[in-house]
Order: structure tokens, then C-alpha cells, then sequence
């Protein structure tokens, strides 16, 4: 059995780039969690998920970094 078949890679994603987001701007997963519930950060993961898994993470940090900039 590969990962893949235990893990889903959109959630995948989703954990990964939260983390490394997290990270990036010095925020705790509860401050997170209160940006998502306004923004959708997991939403926008998962709806571009076939560009990002091709992208490096500076790459797709940087596009979550326009889309929150576009939600103010």
C-alpha cells in the first residue's frame, strides 16, 4: 500500500501549505483558522490544487499571498 492510497494529496497540500503560511507570517494555528473562516485559505488550496502541486512552495505562497490581498 503507497501513501496515496492512505493519504489524500489535496489534504495533503492543504496541511502543508498551511503550515509553511503559518510559519511565513508568524501566526498561531488559531489565528489561522480565524483567517480561513474569512477567506477560505483551504478552499483556494483545493480549488487550484492541479496548478499547485506542479509549483514550488515560494511559488504557491506567493499566489496566497495575492489572494489574500484581493479578499480585503
Amino acid at each position: 500500500m503507497n501513501y496515496k492510497q492512505i493519504v489524500n494529496p489535496i489534504i495533503f497540500l492543504q496541511v502543508h501549505f498551511a503550515r509553511l503560511f503559518m510559519e511565513r507570517h508568524g501566526l498561531t494555528p488559531s489565528q489561522f483558522l480565524e483567517m480561513n473562516q474569512k477567506r477560505d485559505i483551504i478552499g483556494f488550496l483545493r480549488e487550484c490544487y492541479e496548478s499547485f502541486h506542479l509549483m514550488g512552495d515560494d511559488g504557491v505562497l506567493e499566489e496566497i499571498d495575492n489572494y489574500m490581498e484581493g479578499c480585503k
